[in-house]
């Protein structure tokens, strides 16, 4: 089964992916189909048996055909219940089968598209579009659509009773399609738009809680909320709009559906006095038409899950289509050799490049620090060497191939960052450091051990297996675990965003123990960072400002080169240079 038409307009070319999963899904939906069949076709069992009771029984007078006849009937009724339950397992089944093909590719394409939006572009949203598909598909909404075809079965058989009838099943079926058709145009729209913004309102407040300690610290709760409640009002207004319209649809299609069934009894009536139809057909065309309207009638009744389950259908499609790059040949693991040629970076949105042609390069085991002021582009530069931000011309390569060539889940396992702003995952500390593999026991230790962290684990109420959700631990020890987790596995190449912004003496000392380790590893390392104490350890330092490159070279020649300038210029210039070398002193 294909949903219809997205969001707008035509429906888009549906993607591979879904493409893959409706087409595992095939085999089940031809037996949900077949079994709709035989239900439709036993739904005229009820006109069939009041037509015998009225026109051979009553006229009769034979109890035993009365008793046959009911057997049937009631061992007929046990096969449609027990049809319409094999079709609801069926499409359980099949929502089941479309969630397993899916599933991993909706998750997966959700981290691509964050990764292509530079981590901005980061929803949970189509996981629960994926739940809605779902739940349509195992819900009674479904269920009037597999039936509403049928329709024309039984307006044919009220024909066959007698044209009037069944001239009259089409008037009626005609109101309630029309009725169907108002549904969509009255309240298609208004949903899609408070969808809309009830997902706004919900990502403001995913980012408010990821801030919590700020916007509780200085008191902007009440305003936020305020905020909050103002678009979270919006779609409940957009919401009781389309609700207030889709009650009324649905109440004017029961109330019709009602009203004609009970009036076709009356025109049947009038048949039967006129002798053109028996007793019997009165009762069996008013069955029939209620049969044959009860579908339409219940896909009014549903008709917001449908276009819900439509519009997140149209949003998974339209994932789903996005290009994704194939799989790159395997490389060998890499050395840790980083050069930048040229290197303009400008992530979209930016009104000037973050990057402006940057040129170095650092030899494998080398370690690099990266110093200036803020806005300078120090994190943009290791986010251009993780392959985050694209540039917009010139290359970065690791070991001489662009970071393109790698695959990302390879690479991965050779490569340790520490971002800014840290944030563990739901899981124990052992999870973390060991990035959700297999727990290998001594590499986790290990890792810890290289980042001075195990005794503070060891300290925690479970240790290894303390979990990281909640307050338990404090802003530098989650920092320092973040650090066990870059260095796990003596990665080949080591990213450091600011190390020690949230770190004590001890942890200061841990994290020159770390370079210490790395450096015995023989891993390449960058780190950005303003505290002397790590210059001392590196290889080389860069000094960046406005993006471009104003100083590289040994710590030694840096330092020259800053206490040079020093000389050559007024105390107030040289006070500019210290703060340009983001707290690098030149007297050291």
């Amino acid at each position: 089964m294909t949903l219809p038409p997205g969001e707008r307009g035509a429906a888009a070319p549906r993607s591979q992916a879904m493409h893959a999963a409706l087409a595992a899904c095939r085999a089940s939906l031809a037996t949900a189909g077949a079994f709709s069949v035989f239900i439709n076709l036993l739904m005229l069992v009820p006109v069939v048996y009041m037509l015998q009771i009225y026109d051979r029984v009553l006229s009769s007078g034979s109890e035993p055909t009365l008793l046959m006849l009911t057997l049937i009937v009631v061992f007929l009724f046990a096969v449609l219940g027990t049809l319409e339950w094999l079709r609801a397992q069926v499409m359980i089944m099949v929502s089941t089968k479309l969630d397993a093909s899916l599933g991993k590719t909706v998750y997966g394409a959700i981290f691509a598209r964050a990764w292509a939006g530079g981590g901005r572009a980061g929803s949970a949203q189509p996981l629960s579009d994926l739940h809605q598909v779902r739940g349509f598909l195992t819900g009674p909404g479904l269920f009037a659509f597999l039936d509403a075809p049928w329709l024309p079965l039984y307006l044919g058989v009220m024909f066959i009773l007698h044209p009037v009838l069944g001239w009259a099943g089409v008037a009626a079926a005609l109101v309630l399609v029309a009725l169907a058709f108002w549904a969509e145009a009255a309240t298609g729209e208004t949903l899609r738009e408070a969808g809309q913004v009830a997902a706004r309102a919900e990502q403001e407040t995913q980012t408010n809680l990821r801030n919590v300690e700020a916007v509780a610290a200085m008191g902007m709760l009440p305003r936020l909320c305020e905020r909050w409640q103002r678009t979270h009002l919006g779609a409940i207004a957009l919401q009781h709009q389309a609700s207030r319209r889709a009650g009324l649809i649905s109440a004017l299609s029961r109330t019709l559906r009602m009203s004609i069934q009970s009036l076709i009894l009356g025109l049947g009536a009038w048949l039967a006095l006129r002798n053109e139809v028996s007793a019997g057909v009165v009762i069996g065309g008013s069955i029939l038409l209620g049969r044959a309207l009860a579908p339409i009638d219940q896909v009014i009744a549903h008709w917001r899950s449908f276009v819900n389950a439509r519009a997140a259908y149209a949003r998974l499609n339209e994932l789903l289509r996005q290009p994704t790059a194939q799989a790159p040949m395997a490389l060998p693991a890499p050395l840790g050799a980083v050069k930048f040629e040229q290197v303009v970076v400008q992530p979209a949105g930016a009104r000037k490049p973050l990057l402006n042609e940057l040129s170095f390069s650092i030899e494998a085991g080398q370690q690099l620090a990266v110093i200036g002021p803020s806005a300078a582009g120090k994190s943009t530069l290791l986010r251009a060497l993780l392959g985050l931000h694209t540039p917009v011309s010139g290359t970065v390569t690791l070991d001489g191939a662009e970071l393109a060539q790698y695959d990302r889940t390879g690479l991965g396992a050779h490569l340790g960052y520490l971002p800014q702003g840290v944030e563990l995952l739901p899981g124990s500390v052992a999870e973390n450091i060991a990035r959700f593999g297999p727990v290998d026991a001594p590499a986790v230790v290990s890792a810890a051990m290289a980042a001075g962290v195990h005794n503070l684990i060891l300290a925690l109420p479970e240790g290894y297996g303390t979990r990281v959700e909640g307050p338990a631990l404090s802003a530098g020890q989650r920092q320092r675990i973040a650090l066990a987790r870059a260095v796990y596995g003596q990665p080949r190449l080591v990213l450091l965003d600011e190390p020690n912004s949230n770190l004590d003496e001890e942890g200061d000392a841990a994290l020159l123990h770390t370079l210490g380790e790395l450096r015995r590893w023989g891993s390449t390392v960058v780190v950005v960072t303003h505290r002397t104490n790590v210059l001392q350890q590196v290889d080389r330092v860069l000094l960046l400002v406005q993006g471009k490159l104003a100083l590289f070279g040994t710590r030694e020649q840096v330092s020259g080169a800053l206490q040079q300038a020093a000389s050559r210029t007024t105390v107030g210039k040289a006070v500019a240079a210290r703060r340009a070398a983001g707290g690098l002193s030149v007297a050291e």
